[in-house]
């Protein structure tokens, strides 16, 4: 095993974001960072490769999505060699705080209209280079409770499956969602996938006393609503 303080300064976690920022060091090397110290076999950054298959049990060199750590706990952490009772607690932490992080607006935030949703998410949608799925979860009043990434994917679909979208707003108990994703085209022209897509999170949705007020698609300066279609 290759301890961290042996490899050259430009490979440790620490020293690559001083010198080119943290966007440019994975998700195993960021962790690295929060869990600081490996183990006698394993240095930090192979560590971190292992709390992100924790999940899966895949191999520690693939580095799986940040998101299934979130509901991960402290005790399963500890089963991990290396992370005792504080680490654990801190990558609970940690994950706990980029969950709030993911939720930009707060409940004064009432959606009334297809414009209000859309706008709210224009700046940030309508130059991405790839289809991007967010989904907004609503209670009764329309009060924004959270906005929640779902997929993303290339530069002409995403994959949304209505499970993944349905999972979130039943983890929250909501009773309204809205769906929105960006053509990167800059066209916001339903195709006939985000029409049948759509037609299908809808009939879902119905089933689990969910309403799916919208599915708005974003384009350059522009949006569509296709709830109707």
């Amino acid at each position: 095993m290759i301890k961290l303080k042996e490899l050259p300064d430009l490979e440790r976690p620490y020293e690559k974001l001083l010198l080119y920022g943290a966007e440019k060091l994975s998700n195993a090397e960021l962790l690295g960072i929060i869990i600081k110290t490996g183990n006698k076999d394993e240095n930090v950054v192979t560590l971190a490769q292992k709390v992100l298959s924790i999940k899966n049990n895949e191999s520690v060199s693939k580095e799986n999505g940040l998101r299934d750590l979130l509901d991960v706990t402290v005790e399963e952490f500890m089963k991990i060699k290396g992370i005792g009772k504080v680490k654990a607690i801190q990558l609970k932490a940690v994950c706990e705080l980029t969950k709030r992080m993911s939720v930009p607006v707060n409940e004064i935030n009432i959606i009334k209209s297809s414009s209000d949703a859309a706008n709210l998410l224009m700046e940030e949608m309508r130059y991405e280079k790839r289809e991007k799925v967010k989904l907004l979860i609503l209670n009764s009043k329309n009060n924004i409770i959270r906005i929640k990434d779902i997929s993303y994917g290339g530069t002409s679909f995403a994959v949304v499956e209505p499970k993944d979208v349905l999972m979130e707003a039943v983890k929250s108990e909501a009773p309204k969602i809205i769906l929105l994703h960006n053509h990167p085209s800059g066209d916001p022209t339903p195709s006939k996938a985000d029409i049948e897509v759509t037609r299908r999170i809808k009939e879902a949705a119905n089933i689990l006393g969910i309403e799916l007020l919208d599915h708005i698609i974003i384009g350059d300066g522009k949006y569509k609503s296709i709830i109707n279609i």
